[in-house]
């Protein structure tokens, strides 16, 4: 059997578009992604998982609609099932992402950069 790391840095040097996760490893039915984000997403939650979010590259902040939370690299935020967040960078910002697999990244927004779940790098 062949072992071997997966380089984060590595990987995100392969993401071109931002708010467009992509999959680098899987843990029984959890997903790890890395994102490179700038600017803001939409409000959303996701009503059945938590959602973490750990700062690889550069910052940002997570809106609540009672406050927020900044993060920096090497920092991270897990957003409780259900709490309704919105997304924001100044300047680009890459995050991996850990999530129970099939997650849609806009969650229960009726409209958004919603992009496949199931996208690979």
């Amino acid at each position: 059997m062949l072992y071997s790391p997966v380089d984060l840095s590595q990987k995100q040097a392969l993401v071109f578009e931002q708010w467009t996760p992509k999959i680098v490893a899987q843990m029984n039915d959890t997903h790890f992604k890395v994102v490179k984000i700038q600017g803001a997403f939409v409000w959303h939650s996701h009503p059945e998982t938590d959602e973490a979010f750990l700062v690889l590259d550069g910052a940002m902040r997570i809106a609540f609609r009672d406050g927020h939370v900044e993060l920096r690299a090497g920092q991270m935020f897990v957003v409780p099932r259900g709490v309704e967040h919105k997304p924001y960078a100044e300047h680009e910002c890459a995050l991996l992402l850990v999530e129970p697999a099939g997650t849609v990244n806009t969650g229960d927004a009726a409209a958004g950069p919603t992009a496949p779940s199931d996208a690979w790098i």
